[in-house]
């Protein structure tokens, strides 16, 4: 009898136990979900915010809203003070909090603070028409177009537009007064690039691949800078410029 009433109690004080774990797990849960819907303030943008922008530039481009606490981005923000001393790296979009994560110390400024991830900067010799001298600015867009002569062919080169959307980190000088874009080459340009490491790898290969001097094998083209769009990709020969767009007869009058 006093071993049953022994295994009694001791199944009576482990259920108590678990009963007091299960209160406390359950408070606990409760307490979390409570303080993850609490409200907290948070610093927003009211504006756009751009790469190179200082803390205090944007102190008055910003704005407090009320956000529950397991919405806070990384890094957010409840005062401009924090931005003291630092610039943006990152853009910052109209109504994204505001984060120290896109902002680094003023040493960290130029062209090193438009780069991240797999991004690089690449500077490009090339002559006034070839880079856009005088046309293309800081900030623009442009894409790269090439042609190059198939190994082991005299003669038979294909282009293509290389590389896409590439943005211009520093422009080219602009040309002295009085010349012109179409006038003699002029090698003496560069242009800065932001481009991914592959990127940077494809355009090494054409530039030395293109034989000669290069300078009539590539060049860049200005993209529009709102509502841009590309054509399918495909490659151009002298057979598909010669024939493009022709009707079925045509191209049989030409044997093709």
């Amino acid at each position: 009898m006093a071993y049953r009433a022994r295994n009694i109690l001791i199944a009576v004080a482990l259920a108590a136990v678990a009963a007091l774990l299960t209160s406390f797990y359950v408070t606990s849960y409760k307490r979390h979900v409570q303080r993850g819907e609490d409200h907290v303030t948070v610093l927003v943008a009211k504006q756009d915010i751009s790469v190179g922008a200082s803390g205090a530039d944007v102190s008055g481009q910003l704005s407090s809203l009320d956000v529950p606490r397991k919405s806070v981005v990384p890094g957010a923000i409840s005062s401009a003070d924090q931005l003291a001393g630092l610039v943006a790296t990152e853009p910052t979009l109209e109504g994204e909090q505001i984060t120290t994560r896109r902002f680094s110390p003023r040493t960290h400024v130029g062209l090193r603070a438009q780069l991240s991830g797999t991004l690089r900067a690449l500077s490009l010799e090339g002559d006034q028409n070839q880079l856009l001298a005088g046309v293309v600015k800081d900030g623009d867009s442009v894409d790269f177009v090439a042609a190059l002569k198939k190994p082991g062919d005299q003669d038979i080169y294909f282009s293509r537009v290389l590389v896409r959307d590439l943005k211009v980190l520093r422009a080219p000088n602009s040309p002295p007064p009085g010349s012109k874009l179409t006038g003699g080459a002029n090698s003496d340009y560069a242009v800065m690039l932001a481009l991914t490491d592959s990127q940077a790898q494809k355009i090494q290969y054409m530039l030395a691949n293109a034989g000669g001097t290069g300078a009539e094998r590539w060049h860049l083209e200005l993209r529009p800078s709102t509502h841009d769009a590309d054509s399918p990709d495909h490659l151009d020969s002298f057979e598909s410029v010669l024939t493009g767009g022709l009707s079925a007869g045509q191209r049989k009058t030409l044997g093709r």
